[in-house]
């Protein structure tokens, strides 16, 4: 059956959707011997595709799901000639992930380890408007205009305008305070460019959850393969549609919200998405 190449890529770990289009449209991608561009669909069962001249041997990998808790000054993705620690050296035998949900250096928190392509689309894909969950530690007590700013959406430095978010403080901390971010729509440090800007300058920055995926009881530098339930619960929200635009205005009672599930371990109940043994948490270990 055919598909688009980079859906076939990305099932087979060359990286998310759009690290696939990335590689078509930089001309490192041959189907039965020609070049293919963006769009361009293929049959893996009979085709021959190659990347950088390799051929493709089509095996529907097995997934794996990982979250990890990843510590403030690690990478969250892998650098040429960076000898800076990454979170593929904080869990053994990743080399075939990549991340869903990136965190900038200096931040911390809650990030999925994935060889799922179309899982990690769909959840962190902007037009998929699926949330992230964020506590900020900000050195100075907002007010209630910074935040509106905030909410309503601030016009970057590049001319972009963020998104709506849901921002709310949740306690004060000496002369600072601790704020809860809820985002479906994030650009590259957005966090960070939006509280310079309104002037909140940020004292830690943590994500908590992906989707219905929490932090849980996970320590700094602690990973756990995710159970069954765990990642059914992702791909429940990953492929669920957005309901259609209504003129009627529905009660809260008729509003359905995800069930947040927390990558804690899960008492040994379940089963896990890398092989069928019950899901375990490890501590960040580095190899070299």
């Amino acid at each position: 059956m055919e598909e688009r190449i980079q859906k076939i890529l990305a099932r087979m770990g060359h990286g998310s959707r759009r690290q696939a289009e990335t590689l078509i449209a930089d001309g490192r991608v041959y189907v039965n011997g020609k070049r293919v561009g963006l769009g361009a669909k293929a049959d893996p069962t009979v085709d021959t595709i190659t990347v950088d001249g390799e051929r493709l041997d089509y095996q529907e990998p097995e997934k794996i799901y990982i979250a990890l808790n990843k510590p403030r000054f690690v990478l969250s993705d892998r650098a040429v000639n960076d000898p800076r620690n990454n979170v593929f050296k904080l869990v053994p035998d990743s080399d075939s992930l990549f991340v869903v949900g990136r965190l900038d250096f200096e931040s911390e928190g809650l990030v999925l380890l994935t060889n799922d392509g179309e899982l990690a689309n769909r959840l962190s894909h902007p037009r998929y408007e699926k949330e992230k969950e964020y506590k900020v530690l900000v050195a100075k007590k907002p007010d209630e205009e910074q935040l509106n700013t905030w909410r309503r959406g601030v016009v970057l430095e590049s001319g972009e305008k963020t998104a709506t978010a849901e921002v709310r403080q949740i306690r004060l901390q000496g002369e600072g305070a601790w704020l809860s971010v809820i985002m479906k729509e994030g650009k590259k440090r957005e966090i960070r460019e939006v509280c310079r800007m309104i002037g909140l300058p940020i004292v830690k920055l943590i994500r908590t959850r992906i989707g219905t995926l929490t932090l849980g009881s996970l320590k700094s530098g602690e990973w756990v393969v995710l159970n069954d339930k765990q990642v059914e619960a992702l791909r429940e929200l990953a492929y669920r549609r957005k309901p259609a635009p209504s003129s009627r205005k529905k009660s809260a009672a008729t509003i359905q919200k995800p069930k947040y599930i927390s990558a804690k371990v899960n008492s040994g109940r379940g089963r896990n998405a890398r092989g069928g043994a019950k899901s375990s948490r490890r501590p960040a270990r580095s190899r070299g």
